[in-house]
């Protein structure tokens, strides 16, 4: 590989890692935030135990995410400060707006709510899960502005040697941006699902102790996938006309954005048809069916996999082009820059963020593995003295 296509493929895996975060912490806060709601109407211990117990999955995953998003903001500026120099006055306001606002916000309604258990109302608590749900969709949202806006600069005039921004409302208003948000909001929600629905498996497949825990669980995982699915076909799907318009020739020079894409629908599709035709019409029975936990735990990487494929095809296809039609890639790496230095910084940040991944996935299997009696997610309130038992006695 040439310094060129090193760079683009630190990016690329580096960028996948993050994403694998990204896309089940969209999914699990509002499904937190469902869990917790139905404890606050009715009080019963269970909710709060199910609340509790993915909770505290959620923020494992969270709390990991955080520093790979940390590195994909140092390769901006170490190998694209082309980027930087022609499109920053642009491309980095939704950054700034992400980071400062909804991140931060986020941050700190989740602090609340992890350390307000027992301490906070009842009903300002619920609202503090409420309002992460709502910021992590606007850091969404905005990270989704710039990304569109590479896709198709709308809004922006060139002059001199830099883009400048003359329409606010089309920046935010981009059609790639439109159906392409729902898209990932909805993928999310899709793996969240999947991850509660193949745990739960995982538990009834044991006949662990507290079987309506898990349950209520694999339904809810069941009916979240479900609704996660219908939006991101649905809107997948509509994609293709702003694409055809602003990327026509997207999928026809990338074989790698060609394969991916073909995938992607490929295991869309399997899973949809599976979620809609087997597992909604035998919702009610399902916890019963000892036989298909193990399908369940089987399948429920295949949301992830089909995020990263659909990550690849709209990156890859509009290549040559970083800022579509006006920024090449070649253009935005950053001068000076050798096969060593590029070398190095792709082994350092791969060996962090693979350290990152392994950690995330071995944190939350321990804790998956332990089950709701071991959560220590707001431990200094009543638990379940059975459950917490048989956890530590794994």
């Amino acid at each position: 590989m040439d310094v060129l296509d090193l760079a683009r493929t630190q990016f690329a895996v580096t960028g996948s890692l993050h994403f694998l975060f990204v896309v089940l912490t969209l999914g699990l806060a509002p499904l937190v935030a469902i869990m917790h709601t139905r404890h606050a109407m009715t009080g019963r211990p269970v909710h709060e135990r199910m609340t509790r117990f993915w909770g505290q999955i959620y923020v494992i995953n969270y709390a990991l995410g955080i520093v790979t998003g940390l590195v994909m903001e140092f390769q901006f500026g170490m190998s694209w400060s082309g980027l930087s120099h022609y499109a920053g006055d642009i491309f980095g306001a939704p950054l700034a707006i992400e980071t400062l606002g909804a991140f931060f916000l986020e941050s700190t309604f989740l602090g609340l709510w992890i350390f307000g258990w027992h301490r906070l109302p009842k009903w300002l608590h619920l609202a503090c899960i409420w309002l992460v749900t709502l910021t992590a969709y606007v850091s969404a949202f905005w990270i989704m502005v710039a990304n569109s806006f590479l896709q198709n600069p709308a809004g922006a005039v060139e002059r001199g040697d830099h883009l400048v921004l003359t329409d606010f409302g089309a920046l935010v208003t981009n059609p790639m941006l439109t159906m392409a948000l729902p898209h990932v909001l909805g993928a999310g929600l899709w793996t969240g699902g999947f991850v509660v629905m193949g745990a739960s498996a995982y538990h009834l497949f044991r006949r662990t102790a507290g079987q309506e825990f898990f349950t209520g669980s694999l339904r809810l995982g069941v009916v979240a996938a479900f609704a996660g699915s219908l939006v991101t076909v649905g809107f997948g799907y509509a994609q293709f006309g702003p694409v055809s318009l602003f990327q026509p020739d997207k999928f026809n020079g990338a074989p790698l954005a060609g394969i991916g894409l073909g995938f992607m629908i490929l295991i869309g599709q399997l899973l949809q048809f599976l979620i809609m035709f087997v597992l909604l019409p035998t919702v009610y029975w399902l916890p019963r069916w000892r036989w298909a936990h193990p399908i369940l735990m089987l399948i429920t990487p295949l949301p992830f996999l089909a995020a990263i494929f659909g990550w690849l095809a709209r990156e890859v296809g509009r290549q040559p082009w970083l800022v579509y039609g006006r920024l090449t890639v070649a253009d935005a790496m950053s001068p000076g820059l050798t096969r060593g230095m590029i070398t190095l910084s792709f082994v350092g940040f791969v060996g962090v963020l693979g350290l990152l991944a392994v950690v995330d996935y071995l944190l939350i299997a321990r804790t998956v593995r332990r089950g709701p009696g071991a959560a220590t997610l707001g431990a200094d309130g009543p638990a379940d003295s059975t459950e917490r038992a048989h956890a530590l006695s794994l």
